[in-house]
């Protein structure tokens, strides 16, 4: 064939000059020698790779540690953690829970994720620095499966630790690590990128190895799964590995008839079905998740956008935007938030420069397309960032943020893949390896200072306050929920103060940040309902102007009612009745407790004050019981413990009272209340030591509604 006798000539000419080189090269040394210096070769490869690993997760150690510190946020932590009854049992029945599809946690089911916090919740309850610690492990986790997969991709090492670096120290990937409602990102990636090596190796596997590979890679993948459901696209990811190894969808073949002329001899074409059909498995586990997805999200009510309309029009624009602001922030993560609102419509459209995105999107990849159509690590680095980017654009709107930063966990990988290759390329044989150290160079630099922007970044996720103040600096009229929240924050700190000028110094800016928040979105109901929880606490903690503050707190809840209430309508009924069971109001006070736990049956803090209720009413049984509802629900919150122990002392039973009255000093060991509780209980025990030692320490932490007769009469024993 004409194959055949153009390469004779050439395998000749080959031979004569490499015998002429022989015969003037001194003779070679015994074969052993080179045995030797193969193994040494691998050593040192092996050496390589794991300096490097080594390298990578002690600078992503190093930058990123920082975030252990951090404490838990108000920004969806209370939802995955803190108030989240799921994590608070790891019994078989618990894990069951866990994982049924029933389950879903604020609109996301991902029991893998869920059941990491509660393995956590079992050895520390809350303390969050062990979460902290799990996340960042996690991130490590993944950064060194990212080396792995570029390894073996490339077979360049030094590829790969810039990939691994990129992904590890960029500060649009800080959400994922640093806020633990984030922890979804990086036990869905640990998966994922897991899979994908998975991949690989069974793309290039034969016999009952490729069984074993494609096994593991569906496991692997329900895992992911079961970590986000975002991961759904990774069937179409494969596909990329499969253009990458040159797994093409024709087979060419030479016929073996060599009766027929040269020109029909040369191949016959025939379709790697296979390609396919081994994706489709995979599809269908997508698409099953996928649906449970879409079906979880519109239960929660985040299929819409803070409740503006948007047109398919508007939607494209809004879809090209986000992708443009991925991309610039990839290379300069600048101007970072933690909510990204959508923007404002003037007279009720959007800004016409929003529009511009759409062509500047068009350019972008017609350029690509056209300039780097060939090179298959352009197009494999571009279209792994498109694939796992695009269900993230909001063209189907998921919440009210129009990106956010964790979108890019998985995504950015194909864009540092593609920077990664071009700086490792200038140490490739035959390049000009001085020009090489200057980029690399310049590379590692880069990479430092994504390193101190990450570490600053960690800093900004360290509480509440840190958090929201960052964001209403960047972000001062388009997140009311900054302000909502950042003001919720300070109602929490003026309740658990005990000095007075605190108090003060609380109550007031509370009230600034939500008012603040109603002036940005007067249909916002969250800062209404914040409002009324504010003005109850002060009225039922200043008997002098209770009616004052009372009437205040009702105005906002029945504002908040008359609003679109999403959840948070019982939220508004709760307060309603607490305000009327004080008022001894009790036929409106049972109903708006009716109607609270009607509307939301898993509430404690509702069942702990319905148990307050019977109890104002002698209905001692129906009191035991709502406060058992309520600790059943959430065991952390201490008024349920510590108004059964008040209640049992009065009954007779001090036994139970005495476990109530322990455990609420264990959650909060500096709390005067919870001892002049027990000071009650110690008195009726007939043990006035011990009860007046409890009335001292109840005053000594700030506690000053002790009735001054009952200290002197314990001080007359």
């Amino acid at each position: 064939m004409a194959k055949n006798k153009n390469t004779q000539p050439a395998q000749e000419k080959q031979a004569g000059s490499n015998k002429q080189e022989q015969q003037s090269r001194p003779a070679k040394k015994p074969a052993v020698n080179n045995v030797i210096t193969e193994k040494e070769r691998k050593g040192f490869r092996l050496s390589v790779h794991v300096y490097y690993v080594a390298g990578v997760a002690l600078l992503t150690w190093l930058f990123l540690n920082v975030c252990t510190n951090n404490l838990l946020t108000n920004w969806d932590d209370p939802g995955y953690i803190k108030d989240d009854k799921f994590i608070k049992d790891l019994s078989p029945e618990g894990i069951s829970n866990i994982f049924s599809r029933d389950n879903s946690i604020m609109g996301n089911y991902h029991p893998l994720t869920i059941l990491s916090y509660a393995i956590e919740y079992s050895n520390v309850h809350l303390e969050p620095w062990l979460y902290h610690l799990d996340s960042l492990l996690f991130h490590i986790g993944v950064t060194l499966l990212v080396y792995w997969f570029v390894q073996l991709l490339t077979k360049r090492p030094l590829a790969a630790a810039i990939a691994a670096l990129l992904f590890g120290l960029h500060p649009m990937h800080i959400e994922s690590v640093a806020w633990l409602a984030g922890r979804k990102d990086v036990v869905y990636g640990l998966f994922y990128m897991a899979a994908c090596i998975g991949w690989v190796y069974y793309v290039r596997a034969a016999g009952n190895k490729k069984i074993v590979w494609y096994v593991a890679v569906v496991l692997l993948f329900i895992c992911s799964l079961l970590g986000k459901p975002v991961a759904v696209i990774l069937p179409v990811t494969l596909f990329l590995i499969d253009y990458f190894e040159n797994r093409n969808w024709s087979i060419h073949k030479v016929n073996a008839d060599s009766s027929l002329n040269e020109l029909s001899a040369i191949k016959k074409v025939s379709w790697n079905y296979w390609i396919l059909l081994d994706k489709l498995p995979l599809f269908a586990i997508s698409i099953f998740f996928g649906l449970q997805s879409i079906h979880d999200q519109k239960k929660f009510g985040s299929l819409d956008s803070e409740n503006t309309a948007y047109n398919i029009l508007e939607r494209i624009a809004l879809g090209a935007y986000a992708l443009i602001s991925y991309l610039w922030k990839a290379a300069v993560p600048v101007k970072l938030c933690n909510f990204y609102p959508y923007p404002l419509k003037v007279n009720g459209a959007l800004p016409v420069f929003y529009y511009i995105y759409p062509a500047i999107a068009a350019v972008i990849i017609f350029l690509v397309c056209y300039f780097g159509r060939k090179n298959k690590v352009v197009v494999f680095g571009t279209l792994f960032f498109l694939v796992n980017i695009v269900l993230l654009l909001q063209f189907l709107p998921v919440g009210g943020a129009i990106i956010a930063d964790r979108y890019t966990y998985i995504p950015y990988l194909g864009l540092f893949f593609i920077a990664a290759w071009y700086v490792s390329g200038f140490f490739e044989q035959g390049k000009n390896k001085t020009v090489g150290y200057t980029v690399l160079g310049g590379t590692l630099a880069y990479i430092l200072v994504l390193g101190y922007l990450s570490n600053e970044r960690c800093k900004v996720w360290y509480d509440t306050n840190s958090l929201w103040r960052d964001e209403i600096e960047k972000e001062p009229v388009r997140a009311p929920n900054a302000w909502n929240n950042l003001g919720f924050n300070y109602f929490n700190k003026y309740n658990d103060a005990v000095n007075p000028a605190e108090r003060k110094l609380y109550y007031d800016s509370s009230v600034y940040f939500l008012n603040e928040a109603i002036r940005l979105q007067p249909s916002f109901v969250n800062p209404y309902i914040s409002l009324g929880e504010l003005e109850r606490t002060e009225g039922n903690s200043n008997p002098a102007t209770m009616q004052y503050h009372f009437a205040k707190a009702k105005e906002f809840y029945y504002k908040a009612l008359s609003l679109p209430l999403t959840d948070e309508g019982p939220n508004a009924y709760l307060g309603l009745a607490i305000i009327y069971a004080i008022s001894h109001n009790f036929d409106s006070s049972g109903f708006c407790f009716h109607e609270a736990i009607k509307d939301k049956p898993y509430f404690p803090e509702a069942h702990s004050n319905y148990g307050n209720f019977f109890d104002m009413t002698q209905r001692y049984d129906s009191a035991l019981v709502h406060y058992g509802i309520a600790i059943a629900q959430n065991p952390d919150i201490m008024a349920p413990h510590l108004n059964r122990g008040r209640l049992l002392t009065r009954l007779g039973r001090p036994e139970e009272a005495m476990k109530d009255f322990q455990i609420c000093l264990t959650m909060a060991p500096d709390n005067g209340e919870v001892y002049f509780a027990r000071s009650l209980l110690y008195n009726q025990k007939g043990n006035k030591a011990q009860a007046l030692a409890d009335v001292k320490k109840a005053r000594s932490l700030g506690y000053n509604q002790i009735p001054p007769a009952y200290e002197q009469l314990l001080n007359a024993r």
